[in-house]
């Protein structure tokens, strides 16, 4: 079970951080469009559809990743309070009565509007281009595949939780910018006095949302 959880948390990160990549083609398109606009007043036309579709691409692609890492926003405020048991039980509980449903409906539905571009070599009506949308139209079952999968994890990662009574967190890969500020300034004040100072945990300063 825990190496499930693993393998999953590996295969969302891969992907995560694929499509990270997405970034960096919105800012060239955009970039590129301001300075032609700006210099020699000559807009682009591909433009908008190269950031509608990085982005949306970046925003469905990230979804595992980001489930696994356990940052999608919740109102937590209840939550946060009680035992990590206490957390999986309500987790067991409303991953099959609300994420599954819904990511389900995403894969099928995602997946006949894919086949059916695909069959028609369907076009952006609003692109002045006429820009092929069928590859975009993929994104969407295959992100619904990968939400699945991690759900699963996620799901295992409960009774993991029941069984041990802590989570099982996903491996870390990036540092939070809020933690370097706090190194940085716990390093200035111990060359200002001279002593040791104890620098916090992100969960010491509040700076982790979700689970505790």
């Amino acid at each position: 079970m825990a190496q499930f959880v693993t393998i999953v948390d590996k295969l969302s990160t891969w992907f995560g951080k694929a499509f990270a990549w997405c970034i960096m083609i919105m800012i060239v398109g955009v970039s590129y469009d301001v300075m032609v606009t700006k210099l020699f007043n000559s807009a682009t036309n591909w433009a908008y559809e190269i950031t509608y579709m990085m982005y949306g691409t970046l925003f469905m692609m990230a979804g595992a990743y980001t489930l696994s890492r356990d940052s999608h926003v919740r109102a937590d405020f209840l939550y946060r309070n009680w035992s990590p048991r206490k957390q999986a039980v309500v987790e067991l509980i409303l991953y099959p009565v609300f994420f599954f449903p819904a990511i389900l409906a995403l894969i099928f539905y995602g997946w006949f509007q894919a086949q059916r571009a695909w069959r028609i070599g369907e076009i952006a009506i609003s692109s002045p281009t006429g820009i092929p949308i069928y590859q975009y139209r993929t994104i969407i079952p295959l992100a619904g595949t990968l939400l699945l999968l991690q759900g699963i994890a996620q799901m295992f990662r409960c009774v993991l939780c029941l069984q041990t009574g802590e989570w099982m967190r996903a491996r870390d890969d990036v540092e939070e910018t809020e933690k370097l500020l706090i190194d940085e300034k716990a390093r200035e004040a111990l060359q200002h006095s001279g002593e040791a100072v104890d620098v916090p945990t992100p969960d010491e300063a509040g700076l982790t949302g979700g689970r505790k």
